[in-house]
């Protein structure tokens, strides 16, 4: 069931005023409440959502959890992963008038918290432009994210590839532990094919070989642990 309510934004995400001084920042945090929305496990249809979008709406911002959005073309799928901090437009797609079109599906992998950054609420929040300019930041970062995700599943090689799409994911969600960087994340084998261009045997096969070569290992919550440092091919040439 989703469950709707306001939500102090600067508490619920602090970077967001990470350049406004003291004691404007109070009066700030006092201000800037969204609206709210909690979001339980499983595939949502953001076109049946009670929040519409209104004149001059920044979009969604995620405030905690794990979604997944899927896009497909023809028989073709891809994945992204977001999470907390994110800036997402869920009820804008450019596909469907697009002579190739696609279609999005989302899917709460994680219980999440949505906070709808509607016209009263950009109204509020351009009285301190800091706040409209940490989350365009958070947008490039997102589309950033995106370039880097595509040129991985571009890359020669599955095993190499797996190992690129982990090692990213860790530097964003894993926790470094005695024993490598954990990443515990809900990622299936076929999660895991559509973020890396890739079938789900075949991804299947790549990460037995990688656990096999001592590279990755799962852990006691079924997640990944990777062990050392991210293979040298996958460094070499990174300063350029």
């Amino acid at each position: 069931m989703e469950q709707r309510r306001g939500v102090r934004l600067l508490e619920a995400d602090p970077g967001l005023a990470s350049e406004i001084a003291s004691p404007e920042r109070e009066r700030a945090t006092l201000a800037l409440v969204a609206a709210a929305e909690s979001l339980e496990r499983g595939a949502w249809d953001q076109t049946t959502n009670a929040f519409k979008p209104t004149e001059g709406a920044l979009g969604v911002l995620l405030v905690e959890g794990l979604m997944l959005r899927e896009v497909r073309i023809a028989q073709s799928h891809c994945a992204e992963l977001v999470g907390k901090g994110d800036v997402l437009r869920p009820w804008k797609h450019i596909g469907s008038g697009a002579p190739v079109p696609s279609e999005v599906r989302w899917t709460v992998l994680e219980r999440s918290t949505i906070a709808y950054l509607d016209g009263r609420f950009v109204e509020l929040a351009a009285h301190w432009p800091a706040v409209i300019a940490a989350l365009a930041v958070r947008a490039v970062e997102r589309a950033q994210s995106l370039t880097v995700a595509f040129a991985i599943a571009c890359m020669t090689g599955l095993n190499t590839r797996m190992l690129a799409l982990l090692w990213t994911l860790a530097d964003r969600w894993g926790r470094v532990g005695s024993d490598g960087v954990h990443l515990e994340l809900p990622l299936t084998h076929q999660i895991l094919a559509r973020m890396s261009g890739a079938t789900r045997p075949s991804v299947s096969t790549a990460l037995k070989e990688l656990e096999r070569d001592g590279q990755i290992s799962r852990n006691a919550n079924r997640g990944y642990v990777l062990h050392g440092d991210p293979p040298e091919e996958l460094t070499r040439g990174s300063a350029g």
